[in-house]
């Protein structure tokens, strides 16, 4: 090869095995950085798409494990209502053999039916009050909610409407209208009016009804008045509440607005609840004070219950559990439900020695109506136990298997970067070398 100074050839292969030491090297430091073998599709597709889709289903096995703890603390919770109802039965079954004996009078049996009934009755409200996160577990809540559609524009209830000062309306658990016992509730309601009173009071009364029977509940509102002591302003909130019913109203500052309009006039005229142009706004009817009520659909047992314990779409990854009531009207009714069950025996359930030796045998075949409940639930908790079991040593092999596509192996990867830099190291001294050799050609022009 011919000796110039225009083209340095070495040079020029120096630099380029500089550049890609120098790549290779910081590819490597990438790799020891982020600690995976994989950092982008480069360095291995096949493999970056595995582990993906691997790192998934990993992910997606941690939630499922979550799943199944929380369905087996949701039939822990189930058992141990059950376990309590077991003691009640017990306990009814000892009173129906007292009360069958005939050296009590009826006096006596008397007080043993009043401990009946209520253990009876204890049992429907622990099966109405047991659930997880809202889901009944033994039997119908029995709660109710509201219509909101009364309270919409043009419903029934439209007037309790912000500005009219009132934001929402709430029903607490503990309402008047969990005593209905009719499963047509479309009679139960309650109506708002606000009223002036003698000698200036502004009066809020809440009437209920339920079957047809009445409760009211009424709160003095006088103090919301402009310059009164609970005046409202411009984004202040409060809440009023009518314990007795279970009701309670979320209030704004038109609230004040809507007290000084019926207290500026003493004729009851513009009263809430009478007025149909309330506030002196065309249209805002305030005779529109009605509110229905509604099931509470999310207050009924489920025949089943779906829990994923997979992390596809399959059938195989969700398991469902069958939940089985177990209050007054299904324990003693027999495993088709045809007998006679402990809401049957009535009133008189072991007022008199008959009546208790037919109770003995209603409350022993409700002791196994629970047990086959109580099996079902620790068959499904056993299930769950295993089910639990193999996702975690699936969820073991799943990892290791992407471990074994992505993760990198330190002490290989950190001898390779050894070398890079070695060889960067060398190409960095054989360019400065390469860049020298020019300067001997200068000599044979001197």
């Amino acid at each position: 090869m011919a000796l110039n100074i225009i083209s340095n050839y070495a040079a020029n292969v120096a630099h380029r095995n500089l550049t890609a030491s120098d790549t290779m090297a910081t590819r490597s430091l990438s790799k020891l950085s982020s600690g995976t073998r994989v950092v982008s599709a480069r360095d291995d597709a096949a493999s970056m798409a595995i582990g993906a889709r691997l790192n998934a289903t990993t992910e997606a096995l941690k939630t499922a494990s979550v799943n199944v703890g929380q369905a087996n603390s949701m039939l822990q919770i189930a058992d141990g209502g059950m376990a309590t109802i077991d003691n009640i039965l017990v306990r009814m079954k000892t009173l129906a053999v007292q009360a069958s004996s005939g050296n009590l009078s009826d006096t006596e049996r008397g007080f043993l039916n009043d401990e009946f009934v209520q253990l009876r009755e204890e049992i429907d409200r622990i099966a109405s009050s047991t659930n997880f996160n809202g889901i009944q577990l033994l039997g119908d809540g029995g709660d109710v909610a509201l219509d909101f559609a009364d309270l919409e524009a043009a419903g029934t209830g439209a007037a309790l409407s912000a500005v009219n000062g009132f934001d929402a309306v709430a029903i607490t658990d503990n309402n008047y209208w969990a005593t209905d016992t009719d499963t047509d509730i479309t009679d139960n309601q309650f109506t708002v009016n606000i009223n002036y009173a003698a000698g200036g009071q502004v009066i809020m009364t809440v009437a209920a009804t339920v079957d047809g029977d009445n409760r009211t509940q009424s709160i003095d509102v006088s103090d919301y008045v402009t310059g009164g002591s609970k005046v409202m302003g411009a984004g202040d909130k409060a809440t009023l509440s009518f314990d007795e019913l279970g009701l309670s109203f979320s209030i704004n500052n038109n609230f004040t607005a809507s007290v000084d309009s019926i207290a500026a006039d003493n004729t009851g005229n513009s009263d809430f609840g009478t007025d149909t142009v309330f506030n002196g706004i065309a249209g805002n009817n305030s005779t529109a004070n009605v509110v229905t009520m509604a099931a509470d659909n999310g207050q009924q047992l489920q025949s089943s219950i779906e829990f994923q314990v997979g992390g596809g779409n399959t059938a195989n990854d969700r398991l469902s559990i069958t939940l089985n009531a177990v209050d007054s009207d299904t324990l003693g009714a027999g495993a088709l439900g045809t007998q006679t069950s402990l809401q049957d025996l009535g009133a008189t359930a072991i007022s008199t020695a008959a009546n208790a030796q037919s109770s003995v045998e209603v409350v022993t075949r409700a002791i196994d109506d629970l047990q086959r409940a109580r099996a079902a639930v620790g068959t499904s908790q056993n299930r769950l136990d295993f089910a639990g079991q193999n996702l975690a040593t699936t969820q073991e092999n799943t990892e290791s298997a992407r471990s074994t596509l992505l993760d990198l192996d330190v002490a290989a990867e950190m001898t390779a970067f050894t070398s890079k830099q070695i060889l960067v190291q060398s190409g960095v001294a054989m360019l400065a070398q390469a860049n020298q050799m020019p300067q001997n050609l200068l000599r044979l022009l001197q």
